[in-house]
């Protein structure tokens, strides 16, 4: 079945860039940490975290692993997104 009504669940603009650069932020990686992890120019990085353009299928895997979260989270906004670290340095 079709269901052509936008996911409650998911905010309307959220995007695949968007959740990149969160998850990135999340690491605490810069955009050069994080294209240079994934082999690919900082301004590619940047265009994906943009929404001026998609990563490819095969590196979407290595960015989930990168970015510690799930593919699915990655894909969709569902599923294990980022965790933010906790400033316990006493």
């Amino acid at each position: 079945m079709f269901c052509d009504y936008p996911d409650r669940d998911v905010p309307a603009d959220d995007t695949l860039g968007g959740r990149i650069s969160l998850a990135r932020d999340a690491r605490k990686l810069s955009v050069y940490s994080a294209a240079g992890i994934l082999c690919v120019p900082p301004e590619t990085w940047s265009a994906w975290e943009n929404d001026r353009a998609e990563p490819p299928a095969d590196r979407l895997k290595v960015m989930a692993r990168t970015l510690d979260v799930s593919l699915w989270w990655l894909l969709s906004g569902r599923g294990a997104g980022p965790a933010w670290p906790t400033d316990d340095a006493a």
